[in-house]
């Protein structure tokens, strides 16, 4: 491969890597306020099409964006209700969350099937476009992928350089200190939900606002599994969330182009790699954390029991 063919398949990693990158990341920030949610494959779905049909009736992308990440974070709010404030299982909860989310989604979505949307589209970015092959990887993008570039960045300082993302660190890992010093351990958690949920919807979005431009039934495809198992990939550190989601990019934009030059290879095989692609990298973090004392907030999925 030469690199007429290297340097767009990077660009579309890239971009296939997005969506996936902004579900890590909120997944990360709800489980580092020590809640278990599974309901991200849910959430990018209904974020999808909130954003879709907002974009479509009021013909603004920027609008869609906000609609698609408040709809998922209110759909986190379910969870939140059932798991903080009823104190219902976390893994349940969130099991019922993906199918109650993906079910809402295809059967709202369905009469709108193939129609299209206003949307984000690429543009150069000046003078970092003109950089020799890093300028057509990264800067030849959409906004919401420049967008994507600073979230890494802001995720770090909120959880290392302010005081609410060091009480929410607390709360993940000693709820009962945290209460203890005066924190609101509950309060906190539902702050980790909604925030990761509507950064969970952001990645749906831009499914539908950005990488179709259109509504499609299932158009997460699993990329919220994907989500849940890069947080473990990535030991919670949303440095190698970064580098996970555009692996995973590169494997989906792969095996596309596999299936455009008309390979002899089953398209049901090429299909399944970014899949493969999980267990491998679920079973690789296995390995590499066993001995080791755990990354995982020490509170994860337990629930706060009232005092008394």
């Amino acid at each position: 491969m030469g690199p007429e063919m290297i340097i767009p398949l990077l660009a579309a990693a890239v971009q296939s890597g997005t969506p996936v990158l902004f579900a890590t990341l909120g997944e990360m920030f709800t489980e580092r306020s020590g809640v278990l949610n599974l309901g991200v494959e849910g959430m990018m779905m209904v974020g999808a099409l909130a954003a879709f049909l907002t974009a479509k009736f009021t013909g603004s992308p920027w609008l869609g964006l906000m609609a698609g990440g408040a709809a998922a974070a209110a759909l986190g709010g379910i969870h939140a209700l059932v798991c903080l404030e009823f104190l219902g299982n976390q893994t349940v909860s969130g099991l019922a969350l993906t199918i109650l989310g993906t079910g809402l989604a295809n059967y709202l979505g369905t009469p709108f099937i193939g129609q299209n949307a206003p949307g984000f589209y690429a543009f150069d970015v000046p003078v970092l476009s003109a950089i020799p092959m890093l300028g057509d990887i990264f800067f030849k993008q959409d906004a919401m992928v420049y967008l994507s570039y600073c979230a890494p960045l802001l995720f770090w300082f909120f959880w290392h350089r302010t005081r609410t993302g060091m009480a929410l660190t607390a709360t993940g890992e000693y709820p009962k200190a945290a209460a203890a010093a005066g924190l609101n351990p509950v309060g906190l958690r539902w702050v980790g939900v909604l925030v990761g949920g509507f950064l969970v919807g952001l990645g749906g979005a831009y499914l539908s606002l950005a990488y179709t431009h259109l509504w499609t039934n299932g158009m997460s495809a699993g990329r919220g599994w994907i989500a849940v198992a890069l947080v473990i990939f990535a030991f919670w550190r949303p440095g190698r969330a970064v580098f996970g989601a555009y692996l995973f990019g590169g494997v989906m934009a792969f095996q596309l182009r596999l299936q455009a030059t008309g390979t002899n290879l089953p398209s049901s095989l090429l299909l399944m790699l970014p899949y493969a692609l999980t267990i491998f990298v679920l079973l690789f973090s296995a390995m590499r954390g066993k001995g080791k004392s755990s990354a995982a907030p020490a509170a994860l999925g337990v629930n706060i029991e009232p005092e008394g």
